[in-house]
């Protein structure tokens, strides 16, 4: 049997589910619900025998020829994608179970789970794609899939605005990724990605400038949060929590990390030193910008656009560090560094940042909805399994040492910034305290002490429907840093979560990531008290990181104004130029004409007579 008939199935099932919710089932939201998690479960099950049953495998089938060009739709299942696909379809169904408890009461679940079914079909046919054009197709649909989710809630303004900033901060981004698809294009005649590397390992095609894998990178920016474009994913915490969960934790913002996977073999040293430096930079004001956060949503999504910044530094260290042992090329090195201590942060951080967003949304749900911290408090008596689960993420994103996920990948991460960058590796262990910092800040606000307010006091545990999945992804937060869970096709990611564990600077690395972590805990610890009811801290900085560095407000000042200024500049043009100029100029001229040609006009046979002569003598004399 054809392998790709399986690639054909995964995307069939949710564009199935979302077409029969869309003509069928818009006002029957529990059958809607059930046949997009029965998706959700085929889903699971054809991607488990992709990845534990099938060989890797390669599927075209020519699109569109223009000339010498194919644009060619098809699939490339490889180790990387299998990862990808395990992680989206794993989250995924998860999501979908929680998704059943927490949109229970709304009116429009049907909208919602059809939404849910279109983004995993997007997703899906991103990770699958064999061409950069095929990738590029999804990646769009998963940015209008994300955009419709985000602005779930048509009746609060919030939601639109947020809906709006992350579709058009993700289109800054795609413009220059469509610039490196052209690029690219122009430089190899093809944009199948199989036939992109082998050109690069053979020598047939070199690579020698940083413009293509930073315009490439400029689609990473946008989608996984970097700065300058990260503003529209603490926003995007507008939609409902599951949607947090899926896209904006553990899928979608990850498409922009696994872009550079899949096309690392066209960067070059100097666009990996671009991209590493961006990622710690993003790390570390992500987690600044947190401390100062009490919304419980915002606080985690500071916290993945922190962890996504360390997943682009791993790729640009890890990159740059395989190119110097192989001479160059990137083609052959990129797969032994960069990609490997990247993905592994991928997937574990996919189990634990989920787990924190449906436990958030627990939370939430069983306060009324309240997101504030300082208004819960006192969480750990009346919601003990969420309190556990919560907890067992939480000691996963701050890397609690040996007995998580977080802790190997993050280890990982900084032996290569240990290997490569003594001042990248030094940002980054205080990047690994400022976590810690803000997540213990969190726990003790929002699970010890008393209630701090009616909601909080009257909350209680929710169903099995909600707190399974949670169960679920705290095993995967613990266990998902250990070779054992991960299938075959996952070796190389085994490889070198094994070469770091064993390395020569492997003590260096966890004595000073060990010592982020106490300090981080002991420093929140003792700031803040269970059950808090106000920050206790002010002042000038702590505004600047309430205020998210202004980035906000210089977006909505300048950018508003620049946009006003060639709006003006438009309306001039177009008023006094086009409007002005051409058209009532040349309207005006043709009405003087018509003036002139009507006083000649006077009714007098000899007139006409006159002129009809001289008209014929000048005919005849330019005909002549």
């Amino acid at each position: 049997m054809n392998p790709a008939i399986y690639a054909y199935a995964l995307l069939a099932f949710p564009l199935i589910s979302a077409a029969a919710i869309a003509f069928g089932m818009r006002r029957n939201g529990a059958l809607a619900s059930g046949v997009s998690v029965g998706a959700a479960a085929l889903i699971l099950a054809t991607a488990g025998h992709i990845i534990f049953r099938l060989d890797n495998f390669e599927e075209s089938v020519n699109w569109i020829q223009l000339g010498p060009l194919s644009l060619d739709f098809g699939f490339l299942i490889d180790d990387l994608a299998k990862l990808m696909l395990f992680v989206v379809a794993f989250v995924g169904f998860l999501v979908h179970v929680f998704s059943l408890g927490y949109m229970k009461d709304d009116p429009n679940k049907a909208r919602f789970f059809g939404g849910l079914s279109i983004f995993m079909f997007s997703m899906l046919g991103l990770v699958m794609a064999n061409s950069l054009v095929t990738l590029f197709i999804f990646w769009e649909l998963v940015g209008f899939s994300s955009y419709m989710l985000i602005g779930f809630y048509l009746d609060k303004p919030s939601a639109a605005a947020a809906s709006k900033k992350a579709f058009i901060a993700n289109r800054v981004g795609d413009f220059g990724f469509l610039l490196g698809i052209a690029f690219a294009i122009a430089l190899f005649g093809t944009v199948s990605l199989t036939e992109m590397r082998e050109a690069v390992v053979s020598g047939e095609v070199v690579v020698g400038t940083a413009t293509l894998g930073l315009l490439l990178f400029c689609g990473t920016v946008g989608k996984s949060g970097q700065i300058p474009l990260h503003v529209w994913l603490p926003d995007a915490m507008e939609g409902p929590t599951p949607v947090s969960a899926l896209i904006h934790a553990a899928t979608m913002v990850a498409a922009g990390v696994f872009l550079l996977c899949r096309t690392g073999f066209l960067m070059t040293a100097d666009a990996l030193t671009v991209i590493m430096w961006v990622g710690v930079a993003t790390a570390i004001f992500a987690g600044l910008t947190a401390i100062a956060q009490r919304d419980i949503k915002k606080i985690l999504a500071y916290s993945t656009v922190s962890q996504l910044g360390y997943m682009v530094a791993a790729f640009g260290l890890g990159s740059l560090i395989a190119l110097d042992e192989n001479g160059g090329n990137a083609a052959s090195a990129v797969i032994t560094g960069g990609v490997a201590a990247a993905m592994f942060h991928l997937t574990t951080h996919a189990f634990f940042k989920a787990l924190l967003f449906l436990g958030s949304g627990s939370i939430i749900h069983a306060c009324h909805h309240e997101q504030d911290i300082f208004k819960m408090g006192g969480l750990m008596k009346k919601m003990p399994i969420t309190f556990i689960c919560f907890t067992l993420g939480l000691a996963a994103l701050i890397g609690t040492p040996f007995i998580t996920a977080g802790f190997y990948s993050k280890d990982a991460i900084l032996a290569l910034a240990y290997e490569q960058n003594t001042t990248v590796f030094y940002l980054l262990v205080f990047g690994a305290f400022l976590t810690t910092f803000y997540m213990i800040r969190l726990w003790k606000i929002v699970f010890l002490g008393k209630a701090n307010s009616d909601n909080a006091d009257h909350a209680h545990e929710n169903g099995l429907v909600m707190t399974v999945p949670l169960m679920l992804l705290a095993v995967l937060s613990v266990i998902g840093g250990f070779a054992a869970v991960y299938p075959a096709a996952m070796a190389p990611l085994v490889e070198m979560g094994d070469a770091i564990a064993h390395g020569e600077h492997h003590t260096t690395v966890a004595t000073f990531g060990g010592a982020a972590w106490l300090i981080g805990l002991a420093l929140a610890w003792v700031l803040y008290g269970a059950g808090a009811k106000e920050d206790r801290f002010g002042g000038p900085i702590y505004a600047v990181l309430q205020k998210k560095f202004f980035f906000d407000d210089a977006y909505d000042y300048y950018v508003a104004k620049i946009q006003q200024r060639i709006a003006l500049t438009i309306h001039f043009a177009e008023q006094i130029a086009l409007s002005g100029l051409i058209i009532r100029g040349a309207a005006g001229v043709a009405g003087l004409i018509g003036i002139g040609l009507k006083a000649l006009h006077i009714g007098s046979l000899h007139q006409y007579v006159y002129w009809f002569v001289a008209g014929l003598a000048l005919f005849w004399f330019f005909a002549g």
